[in-house]
């Protein structure tokens, strides 16, 4: 066999691994593309042909309906009360400082702040009994690692605190999708933007492919700028698509030392990967590289004005434009972050303070222009049949202001964290439309019919995209584990 002189590469996958049939794979194509997207295109294929468990071909409805998804996370945790979930002849405080009004379909109301919405209700499921009971999981990253992944994890304090990611994580469902319904066209399968995932100094936890390796990771695109300014989106850049500078640098380093164990061993490697598919897996990697089409979809400029002013000319609503083009162009997953650290301050949803100015003011009006836009685009494109969209928080807020749930000091005007009652926003894929599943009682505090776990919310997803949710996967241990220990919500489809 070939042996390669000096340190194996893993600067792209587990660390943990030793020298394996991946490994030679690079060895064979790294005088084509520096070891860069073949291998991990092949990486890709190999772990999906054999993790789909025995799971088997489950069906249910709404069964592959979507083709890809957009998820708009509304990282802070959102009020349903102020927003989408209205109560009357409540206490004072309870009640909203916002007025409730009419919508589009007869019956379903929301606030005052989401008049743009409330003209696309039928285009779209409100799910009003969004609802756990946490497990340390009051504060925001470990809600969000539960959001997004489906699991709790294993390290969390009482105020829901976690460390930072790390390659023993659950992936991200993203993460999942894409190895187990990999691409057929020449374009970014995963992307995450305009920020990470966030809470204080923890950043991007259950945004990764955590041991699936980092093949599965997301293309994270994060222009210059920091959450104040609302143009960064404007500042993207075609190099953002190149490979880290140090991983590239690590490969044209040991390129030296390759190219004389390949000369030394070529016939030995012709044998031993005939059967691996190499020019397909390479050709679909120079495809990506020179077909323009990742980079063509990042082109906002291309968008007319009438189509940019119809999202919003800020972060978030063009970050939703962005997740439109890369959609249309064959991303299969997108995940649109909502742009502010979780707990923090201006147009953040973590409204411990000043809720209904900011609300009124910042945070409101950009999700109304954003997500009506995106919805109302998607449809009119022909889109919206074939995309799965869902707009989530980790948690609600609690009914009554000024009180302190997760240990955080609250304002007067301020709602904690509560993720016993919430809302969620499903369309798409056959998703039903003009309806709203579930029903929370009198105050919003928690569900009277229909409770949805986050976990089945996922389930929900995997279906829609043709992934059976009890699909195993093998973690960093090589133990068994399901995509999500949940059902699908056959309810929320048409």
């Amino acid at each position: 066999m070939i042996i390669v002189p000096g340190q194996a590469g893993k600067d792209l996958c587990d660390p943990e691994l030793g020298m394996t049939r991946r490994d030679l794979l690079r060895v064979g194509g790294s005088g084509l593309l520096g070891m860069s997207l073949g291998s991990l295109f092949e990486l890709q294929a190999a772990s999906a042909a054999t993790g789909t468990g025995a799971a088997g071909i489950g069906r249910g409805p709404g069964w592959g309906k979507a083709k890809s998804i957009i998820m708009v996370y509304l990282q802070g945790g959102p009020s349903h009360l102020d927003l989408w979930d209205p109560k009357e002849n409540v206490p004072d405080n309870v009640r909203s400082a916002f007025k409730k009004i009419p919508t589009k379909v007869p019956g379903i109301d929301v606030m005052e702040v989401l008049p743009k919405l409330a003209q696309v209700t039928d285009k779209f499921t409100f799910i009003r009994s969004m609802s756990y009971t946490p497990n340390g999981l009051f504060n925001h990253t470990a809600a969000i690692y539960q959001m997004m992944t489906g699991y709790t994890t294993d390290k969390v304090s009482p105020s829901g605190q976690l460390e930072p990611p790390s390659p023993k994580d659950f992936p991200n469902f993203g993460s999942n999708i894409i190895r187990l319904k990999p691409q057929n066209v020449p374009m970014l399968p995963f992307v995450m933007l305009p920020r990470p995932l966030q809470e204080s100094n923890v950043v991007g936890k259950g945004g990764t492919a955590g041991f699936l390796g980092k093949a599965y990771d997301p293309y994270t695109l994060y222009p210059d700028g920091d959450d104040m300014d609302l143009d960064k989106m404007n500042k993207i850049k075609v190099d953002d698509l190149q490979l880290r500078p140090e991983v590239f640098a690590l490969r044209l380093q040991r390129r030296a030392k390759l190219r004389d164990a390949l000369n030394a061993g070529m016939r030995e490697i012709d044998a031993a990967v005939s059967d691996f598919k190499l020019n397909e897996y390479y050709d679909r990697a120079l495809s990506l590289i020179v077909s323009g089409r990742a980079r063509e979809a990042f082109n906002l400029q291309a968008e007319s004005p009438e189509t940019r002013d119809l999202y919003g000319r800020n972060t978030f609503g063009q970050s939703c434009l962005l997740a439109r083009r890369l959609i249309e162009a064959g991303t299969k997953v997108v995940e649109v972050v909502w742009p502010k650290v979780a707990n923090s301050d201006n147009h953040s949803w973590d409204h411990h303070v000043e809720l209904t100015t900011r609300m009124k003011n910042q945070s409101g009006p950009m999700l109304d222009q954003g997500l009506s836009g995106l919805l109302t685009d998607l449809d009119r494109r022909g889109l919206l049949d074939e995309t799965l969209v869902l707009a989530v928080g980790e948690f609600g807020r609690s009914p009554q202001k000024g009180v302190s749930t997760s240990g955080n000091g609250n304002s007067a005007d301020g709602r904690d964290h509560w993720p016993y009652c919430y809302t969620a926003v499903m369309a798409g894929a056959g998703i039903r439309r003009g309806h709203i599943h579930g029903q929370s009682d009198k105050t919003g505090s928690a569900p009277l019919v229909d409770p949805v776990h986050p976990g089945e919310l996922l389930a929900t997803i995997y279906q829609s995209l043709g992934i059976d949710p009890a699909t195993i996967v093998y973690n960093h241990l090589n133990q068994p584990r399901e995509l999500v220990k949940a059902e699908a919500v056959g309810k929320l489809y048409a």
